[in-house]
């Protein structure tokens, strides 16, 4: 039997497919909105469904109910601006997780916010570790 003869329980029930992926959704930010940083709550669509946005990762960001209801259907960056938790570290993360790299929209939010670092993934924390202590290595060779 091959994998692709597999019949896997979420081709059977689509609304679990839609949960885990909001979940992890919620997961990637360590369940923070990702205008303020309070505890996410809910999924924003930054380019509103009403002009055309669709629900696909690169346009759903965890937010708090708060944003979510505040932000309504208008633009998310001329929003975000007028906004009194305005951070532009918060703002390119947006911007980077709309063009779909998340790594750096994570690395931002780190930047941001220095306790979701303990909170996102391991798997993320594993790679910046190696990736550090790869970087240590060769500093080590390149002092005089």
């Amino acid at each position: 039997m091959h994998n692709r003869d597999a019949v896997f329980l979420e081709d059977l029930c689509p609304k679990l497919r839609v949960r885990r992926w909001r979940q992890s959704l919620h997961t990637y930010t360590g369940k923070s909105c990702i205008y303020c940083g309070k505890p996410s709550e809910s999924i924003d669509h930054v380019l509103p469904r009403s002009r055309g946005g669709l629900s696909i990762t690169e346009n759903c960001v965890p937010a708090c109910l708060s944003c979510n209801g505040h932000k309504s259907d208008a633009d998310a960056f001329d929003w975000y601006r007028r906004q009194r938790f305005y951070d532009p570290r918060r703002a390119m993360a947006i911007r980077a997780w709309m063009d779909g790299d998340l790594r750096l929209a994570l690395r931002l939010l780190q930047w941001a916010q220095p306790d979701l670092q303990q909170t996102t993934a391991d798997s993320t924390n594993a790679d910046s570790l190696l990736t550090n202590q790869q970087d240590d290595s060769d500093w080590a060779f390149q002092v005089a």
